[in-house]
């Protein structure tokens, strides 16, 4: 009897333990995503966006190189380079990039706040494309969302906003949910720590390159607060985040980390208004609201699914 207690008691501990690394781990990944926004703004502050984006990008996409290596024949190049240069496309040419120019147009935390419509439009495009249910609580999501992005677009702007940083915005959360929605399509076939690398790589090329052409060298100032916004966005915004990410897939919590995305763009916002003193009214906060609400109801759907571990946003993974 005894024997049975205290192996009972041993496992408990053991899924005590289990389900605190998993917290952290989920934990520590929102406010990576979180913090990114502002610290990628100060980095703007010192260099052009998008020699800043490619050059995070690909030595980011080194580091993810080193853990995909050791994956022996997941890349298999010659019969996925479609799905490597579709993926690179939309989820690191077009959102790195949208995302970083339009970052230099508007405040981290409301330009965050537009892009994390990103997991509401996962939801529509994912009934679309993939035939996933479209239920009465995602098409509430939906509706939410919309609300959102309209209660911080519409009407006069603060003079720290721009039209120009809304659209670009509205074109990273939707290059974004392609992005995602077509990885989940896809991910039966293709290794995704190898996509994740390549994609890192390949995009980071293609926009360190681009920018060599449009941007100069000589522009970046490389001061202090760049480097700590440059070293902050590769160890922790491409390669820790991935990391973090893969592990929590392959221990199925997605649908965990789906559930505590809407902590996000609060993260950004609050983190945006205390060091970077970024203006906070209520249109923003109506907006944020919103936003958190229907990222909320959309992926808490998915979080309550039987199956949710293996439909779940496998594909989303970091934004920043």
């Amino acid at each position: 009897m005894s024997q049975a207690a205290g192996k009972c008691g041993g496992e408990r501990r053991g899924d005590w333990k289990i389900r605190g690394a998993t917290l952290f781990t989920v934990a520590a990944l929102v406010w990576i995503w979180g913090l990114s926004w502002p610290v990628n703004k100060i980095g703007l502050d010192y260099a052009p966006p998008v020699l800043f984006a490619g050059l995070r990008t690909f030595l980011g996409g080194l580091f993810l190189l080193a853990a995909a290596i050791p994956r022996k024949g997941g890349v298999r190049l010659r019969e996925l380079w479609p799905v490597y240069l579709t993926s690179t496309l939309f989820n690191i040419v077009l959102f790195f990039g949208l995302q970083t120019v339009g970052l230099t147009y508007l405040p981290s935390g409301l330009f965050s706040v537009i892009v994390y419509l990103e997991p509401v439009l996962v939801g529509w495009l994912a009934w679309l494309w993939l035939g996933e249910p479209l239920t009465p609580r995602k098409i509430a999501g939906l509706v939410l969302g919309f609300l959102g992005v309209a209660a911080v677009s519409l009407g006069r702007l603060p003079e720290s906003a721009s039209p120009v940083g809304m659209l670009l915005a509205l074109g990273a959360a939707a290059s974004w949910a392609v992005g995602t929605v077509y990885i989940k399509r896809v991910q039966g076939r293709v290794d995704l720590v190898w996509l994740t690398a390549i994609q890192c790589l390949a995009g980071g090329v293609f926009l360190t390159a681009f920018g060599s052409a449009v941007e100069r060298w000589s522009d970046i100032r490389w001061t202090w607060p760049f480097l700590g916004s440059l070293v902050f966005g590769i160890l922790f915004g491409v390669s820790t985040s991935w990391i973090l990410w893969f592990r929590l897939v392959q221990a199925g919590e997605v649908s965990r980390v789906a559930a505590y995305t809407f902590l996000v763009p609060l993260i950004a916002v609050a983190a945006g208004t205390a060091f970077l003193h970024e203006p906070f009214t209520l249109r923003l906060l109506a907006g944020l609201v919103l936003i958190a609400g229907s990222i909320y109801l959309v992926n808490r759907e998915e979080a309550s699914a039987k199956h949710a571990p293996q439909r779940g946003r496998t594909g989303a993974g970091p934004a920043p």
